[in-house]
This record gives C-alpha cells, structure tokens and sequence, in this order.
C-alpha cells in the first residue's frame, strides 16, 4: 500500500513516526503537506494537485491537520475520500472536533460527564450571571479557538472572572466558561483510541503552581490504568464524535470521569514515550484492516 501522512512539518515526532511505522509494515510511505495541494473540482470527479503534480496512487491517509488550517485542512481530507482513498479519521469528525461548542453539544446530548459549561453571545452585563452559571469561583474560561492550553484562564474569583468574560467579549472573542474541579489537582486523563479500543493511556500533571496540565505547558506525563468507567468514557466521547483515531482528554473527579477534549490529531509523542507502546504501529495496523475491509466490500459489489 501507498499511505501518505497529510503533516505541514516532516520533522514532527509524530509524522517521523508514522512515516518509521508505515515502512516498517512493509508499506510505502509518502507525506504530503496539505496546505499546498489545489483541489480540482470537475465534471470528470475530483482530484487533486500537490506542487503541480496529480495526485494518485494513493490507497490511505493519516490527517495531521493543524488547529489553524482547519478548514482547508479538511477540505483536503475530503477531496481525498471522493476519490476514493481511506482516511483514518474522516474529515467530518475533525471538523466536529475542532469546534468545541459543537463537541461538547453533542457530549452533552450523549449524557457524557463533563465540566458544566456556559456559551453566551457577548450579553453585555450578563457576566455575573454566566460566572453563577457553572458554580461560581474558581472557574474556567476558554478562548473556543485554543489549543495546547493557550487561551485557557483560571478566575480565582467571581470579581476575576467577570473582568476576563468583559475583556474577552469587549474583544469579540468567543469563550466557553466552565466549573473548576478542584479534586483534579492540575492533572488530566488522557486516553488515545484506535479503532474502538483504548490502546494507551497516561496521566499529565500540570507543573507546580499550573492548573493546566499540557506537555507543551511544562506538564509531565506518567502511564495510567484506566478504571472500567474512564474507560468506557473515552470510548463513547470518540464514538459520538465519529473519531476512529482519537486523544480523549479527562478529569478525575468525585462525580466520575469529565470529558474535557476530544482531540482529532494527537500527538504521539508523549503517549508513546510515557507508555513504550507503539501507538503510529497501531494506527497502521487499524488501516490495513480497514483497506482490506473496503476493498473486500467493493469486489464483493462488482
């Protein structure tokens, strides 16, 4: 097979890994930066051009899609399915993942655990209301367009957290506003699933005196066994969102597992260096049985 990893950056550990994994299964590896494909949209069908060339050949890909070129990202992933090629995540599921209201709408549809959160259009005033909302202070606000921890506050104080909601708002900028669990003690959950399964799972402790617990933050991660309950949480969470490849982000607390995040491209490398599994061998492994799968059903049509 010819699987290529859509990565902007071939030096990341995770697309050094995954390209290691695909060769190592006896497969070709190629990567692909999505930000300089042009989609060719035609009666003919669609296809695709990278650096002027057409794209073929090309039996599966692995998105490596990038908080920030979410939409072209995507639709890159997309033209790719059109035309026949296996994804292992689909590009439907980035985009509900990426949108976290969205996401976190359907957790909650799904009766999933998680942090109370609060959402309002820029209501002037409504500050103090949104802080009593979710309990009051300490409480949580988020920039809906962060990642790796960066527009994440922690308001000590009710008076704290209406400043920061007027600040954010005052700047058109759109945030979720969710309870503190104070029982988390600045540490995570996450759980990383491939193809229905929880194949590793490690515990990040924010670094001392940080409530957020990010590697990128200076947090350190340890490898952790799943209760049967954290487990099925993560599973579920991927599940609603559609996720076959997934990073499912969790708090312990006295009510159970929270669902924090569902991320669509995470990344490998603290995963793999915190459990010693090979989580992109994994990955492979889960395209080559859903490839044989289509395959299997497409001869099975003819």
């Amino acid at each position: 097979m010819k699987i290529a990893v859509l990565s902007r950056n071939t030096q990341l550990y995770s697309t050094k890994r995954l390209v290691q994994a695909i060769r190592e299964a006896g497969h070709e590896a190629t990567v692909i930066d999505h930000s300089a494909c042009d989609l060719i949209i035609e009666q003919n069908g669609p296809y695709i051009l990278y650096k002027g060339e057409k794209v073929s050949g090309i039996d599966a890909i692995i998105p490596r899609i990038g908080a920030s070129v979410t939409f072209y990202g995507t639709a890159v992933v997309r033209q790719f399915e059109l035309m026949g090629v296996f994804s292992a995540v689909e590009s439907q599921a980035i985009v509900r993942s990426r949108d976290k209201l969205r996401s976190l709408q359907i957790l909650s549809r799904e009766g999933l655990g998680m942090p109370k959160t609060a959402f309002t259009n820029f209501s002037k005033g409504g500050e103090k209301q949104l802080v009593e909302m979710v309990g009051g202070a300490p409480l949580i606000i988020k920039l809906l367009e962060g990642t790796q921890g960066l527009g994440v506050v922690l308001a000590e104080t009710k008076k704290a957290g209406q400043s920061v909601i007027e600040a954010f708002h005052g700047l058109r900028a759109r945030i979720i506003v969710q309870e503190f669990i104070k029982e988390a003690k600045g540490a995570d959950i996450r759980a990383f699933i491939v193809n229905n399964r929880v194949v590793g799972a490690m515990k990040r402790q924010g670094a001392e005196g940080e409530f957020r617990s990010n590697l990128h933050r200076g947090g350190k991660a340890e490898v952790i066994r799943l209760s049967k309950e954290e487990k099925t949480a993560a599973l579920n969470a991927a599940k609603a969102l559609g996720l076959s490849v997934a990073g499912v982000d969790m708090l312990q607390s006295d009510r159970g597992p929270l669902i924090l995040e569902v991320n669509s491209s995470p990344g490998l490398e603290g995963i793999e260096k915190a459990t010693g599994i090979d989580i992109a061998g994994k990955i492979i492994s889960f395209i080559e049985t859903s490839v044989e799968k289509n395959s299997s059903k497409r001869k099975t049509n003819q």
